[in-house]
């Protein structure tokens, strides 16, 4: 019998998404009980820098379609410019670790979501590196342990973050935009950490479209649901978390209803380790995707 198999992948950018976001939607998972993964971004909220990218194609109108300041709040969007972007991690340890307890997987979304976004092709391999170990270190400060799993601030992924990623020796990553999980090669390299792609557009991309109206977005969702596939749908502790908790409580009942099964990202990345012949390989390339301004990671 064919199955509808769908992962939650939840990354959280702000301080603000941190505080109000992140449980509000533990709230709604457990309701639902629907696993799903936080990403956490670990280090100073600087998103008020991330004005610059005002020249970026399509920024501007993604701005207007999706409300940024409403979502946000001036208070964020002043975050490292007008006055120091707060520190996540030392703020909200309690929180987060209230995340883990609940039984939700957690990993590293980033140490500073701007700098990885916005700079991260033009880093090092040593600057890289030391990105990555920031977060890794207040991920530790935090929870414990070990991060296992990351998933890149803006889908911004290149060999720089794979070899990071490798030596951190991750269990997976959900870096990149995509069909289905492979072993990711890149200027011709293979490296070894599991991709598991975001397989569906996400809910800022659709917002304010004439072709996706609101009142239809949860029906469009089940139908872009493929049967016997890993659908890995990236949800925004400022968007579903806030503004559109109550859509996203809505879409939960919707796949309750049409017999959808939630799978854990942690689960599907032992069970992939175990597939037969192994992960195919496949080329992470940049690219662009509707609705969302600038390049990032896709699969080829």
């Amino acid at each position: 019998m064919a199955t509808l198999r769908l992962a939650l992948k939840i990354d959280v950018d702000t301080e603000r998404g941190t505080r109000e976001g992140v449980p509000a939607l533990a709230r709604v998972l457990e309701e639902a009980r629907a696993p799903a993964t936080f990403f956490f971004s670990l280090g100073p909220d600087n998103t008020g820098r991330a004005l610059k990218r005002i020249f970026r194609p399509g920024f501007l109108g993604k701005v207007a379609r999706t409300n940024v300041v409403g979502t946000y709040g001036l208070r964020t969007l002043g975050n490292g410019v007008l006055w120091p972007g707060p520190h996540i991690a030392q703020r909200h340890g309690v929180l987060m670790r209230s995340v883990r307890d609940a039984g939700f997987e957690v990993g590293i979304h980033c140490w500073d979501h701007i700098r990885w976004q916005d700079g991260l092709a033009g880093m090092s391999t040593d600057e890289t590196r030391s990105e990555l170990r920031k977060a890794r270190e207040a991920f530790r400060m935090v929870f414990g342990e070990e991060a296992r799993s990351a998933a890149a601030a803006g889908w911004q992924a290149n060999s720089n973050s794979l070899l990071a990623y490798d030596e951190a020796g991750l269990a997976y990553a959900s870096d990149v935009r995509g069909r289905a999980p492979f072993l990711p090669r890149c200027e011709g390299r293979i490296f070894g950490t599991p991709q598991i792609p975001s397989t569906l557009p996400t809910l800022d991309e659709l917002l304010g479209l004439p072709d996706h109206p609101e009142e239809g977005l949860v029906d469009e969702y089940l139908a872009w649901l493929r049967e016997d596939a890993l659908e890995v749908m990236t949800l925004h502790a400022e968007i579903e978390g806030m503004g559109f908790l109550d859509w996203f409580r809505d879409f939960l009942e919707a796949c309750r209803a049409h017999g959808v099964e939630f799978v854990s990202l942690a689960r599907e990345a032992e069970r992939l380790r175990d597939e037969p012949g192994g992960l195919p390989v496949g080329d992470l390339l940049q690219g662009q995707i509707p609705g969302r301004s600038g390049t990032l990671a896709v699969q080829g």
